[in-house]
């Protein structure tokens, strides 16, 4: 009872949040893209990118919110190169995708290493350098929910915000509309005078700009520096997460939740509960493995994902 307490309470919701922040964005970007029509594997080298980008542009500038811009640029020209090789030249997605994720492995150390001399991570920034805390003032006054929502970094906010908005956006304007029309038929879509080229193109670059925004709030908003791999993963269960949602943004973000909660028990574990760390630092992993293994069998994909869209003369 004694180590439920300990791990088990408002500021666990709290930790929550701030753990799912990236997921979310991660995973609504995804949604973007493979509403489209293209599968987008890519999401933990973009997410590297932002990463990278925002902090290397923070520590030249000692401005969080240019570096913000410029992980959100980096994560559209990440993303431009998987739109071209997929749409353009009708690559395997899925290689596409992967190809990415390894040569983002390797690319911020190199950078790293000739701008900072040290292939293993940024140097700090100081705590005036990154994203400051935000607390809500309707948010602050309520008892529960200011313990929950209020004191985050802006881009937790960016993330929540994002939810309604990809729901809005999706189901009750016309890109969206044309945007789910592209990835269940394209040929329909393309006969009604949408540019299924063009929509494709959309929906990938819009992942991107997520997914490099997920990037920088790791490196500029809950850490203060670029570690290699710091993502560890995470794009991987943002995809999952989407999987699991049904590439729906309400299920994509309650799943997204799932994986925060699940990460900030193991953390709150650590040290509490009689168990080597190691089996504890998987719990995220596993529940990912268990998602896809029981799920992925039953979640409905846009009709026409991974398919290259050739038109008819």
């Amino acid at each position: 009872m004694e180590y439920f307490t300990t791990i088990i309470n408002l500021s666990l919701l709290a930790s929550m949040v701030r753990l799912s922040t990236p997921l979310i964005l991660a995973a609504l970007g995804g949604m973007y893209s493979e509403r489209g029509g293209i599968i987008n594997i890519a999401l933990e080298g973009i997410m590297l990118a932002g990463a990278f980008t925002a902090a290397a542009v923070t520590v030249f500038t000692a401005n969080p919110w240019i570096g913000l811009i410029a992980a959100v640029a980096a994560g559209v020209l990440v993303s431009l190169i998987h739109a071209v090789a997929s749409i353009e030249f009708k690559a395997d997605q899925v290689v596409v995708g992967m190809a990415i994720n390894i040569l983002f492995i390797g690319v911020p150390a190199l950078v790293s290493g000739a701008l900072f001399e040290s292939t293993g991570s940024t140097p700090p920034l100081p705590r005036e350098q990154t994203l400051p805390d935000w607390n809500i003032p309707l948010i602050g006054s309520i008892p529960v929910l200011r313990e929950i929502l209020s004191g985050h970094k802006p881009i937790v906010y960016m993330a929540l915000a994002m939810v309604p908005l990809s729901y809005y956006i999706l189901f009750r304007t016309r890109f969206g509309l044309r945007l789910r029309a592209v990835g269940e038929n394209p040929e329909a879509a393309d006969t009604a005078g949408v540019s299924v080229r063009g929509m494709r193109y959309a929906g990938v670059l819009l992942s991107g700009a997520l997914a490099g925004l997920g990037g920088a709030y790791l490196s500029i908003g809950q850490n203060s520096l670029f570690t290699r791999n710091m993502t560890a993963g995470r794009g991987f269960i943002a995809l999952a997460a989407l999987i699991f949602g049904k590439w729906h943004p309400v299920g994509a973000f309650l799943a997204c939740l799932l994986f925060g909660v699940a990460d900030a028990i193991s953390i709150r574990m650590q040290g509490v509960v009689p168990v080597p760390v190691q089996v504890i630092q998987i719990i995220p992993y596993v529940l990912t493995l268990v998602v896809l293994a029981g799920f992925i069998g039953r979640a409905t994909p846009p009709r026409a994902i991974g398919t290259p869209y050739v038109k008819e003369k």
